[in-house]
């Protein structure tokens, strides 16, 4: 694992009026990890992602990716980084095939002005290929016909077609069976294993010690905790969870 964060969050905060969604919350991945991001509801995931994906702008705070302080305004922005994200609902289009989704909205044209079909499919194949996705039986079918755990992985390789350095995965396995969630884990540890950085957002922490390296902890917007999976246990990230010590107290005004 490299020594230099993939990206790093320096006392990143964000409030939506009144409402203090994060606190002065640090937070790291590295290049070649799968770092799981676990709390309750309303702990924060959710804007700490999509801060880091450009929806949301931090008030305060410094983001730093590859070791150089950026700024992300907009997912235009996060997209120029290298970060991608793959949402719970996975943005496919059902009537479209595995090529045309892989593709949408980053199209390839012929010189004539006509969709390069054999070039999409090529590329989309060679990704399939790259992250040993095998349960696919053409890229030619229609997204709809897709169990959950194959829609999910042409979902990843959409991502990360796009040379990409940081991958999100949002809750990847909710709603999936056995067999799937075991395909999709896989897939997962893969991506790491190519050297990306993974953000794992999920509330099965089974599903956490089984492919993360390192786990976060939020806790009504404040991390509050950052273990190695290796060195920790359920138990303890569950006491994280519920009652992880904060170092400030939601509704109070700073002395």
């Amino acid at each position: 694992m490299s020594q230099k964060p993939l990206l790093e969050l320096k006392s990143v905060s964000k409030n939506f009026g009144a409402v203090q969604a994060l606190y002065k919350v640090d937070f790291r991945v590295f290049p070649g990890e799968v770092m799981a991001l676990v709390g309750d509801n309303g702990a924060g995931k959710s804007t700490l992602i999509k801060g880091i994906a450009g929806i949301h702008t931090f008030n305060d705070g410094e983001v730093q990716f590859d070791g150089k302080p950026v700024s992300i305004t907009s997912p235009r922005d996060s997209a120029a980084l290298g970060i991608e994200v793959v949402y719970q609902d996975l943005a496919l289009a059902d009537n479209l095939d595995v090529v045309n989704n892989m593709f949408l909205g980053r199209e390839k044209t012929t010189s004539f002005g006509t969709l390069d079909e054999l070039s999409m499919e090529s590329e989309a194949l060679a990704t399939l290929e790259s992250l040993s996705v095998t349960t696919i039986r053409s890229v030619r079918q229609a997204v709809a016909g897709l169990s959950g755990g194959q829609r999910q992985a042409i979902a990843v390789a959409k991502a990360v077609m796009w040379n990409s350095k940081l991958v999100i995965l949002d809750e990847p396995t909710a709603a999936l069976g056995v067999a799937q969630t075991r395909q999709v884990l896989n897939l997962v540890r893969r991506l790491a294993d190519r050297g990306l950085g993974v953000i794992l957002i999920s509330h099965n922490l089974h599903d956490v010690f089984e492919v993360a390296d390192r786990v976060t902890v939020l806790r009504l917007g404040q991390d509050v905790g950052e273990h190695f999976v290796k060195e920790t246990t359920q138990q303890k990230l569950v006491e994280a969870i519920t009652a992880g010590e904060l170092t400030h107290v939601p509704g109070m005004q700073e002395a």
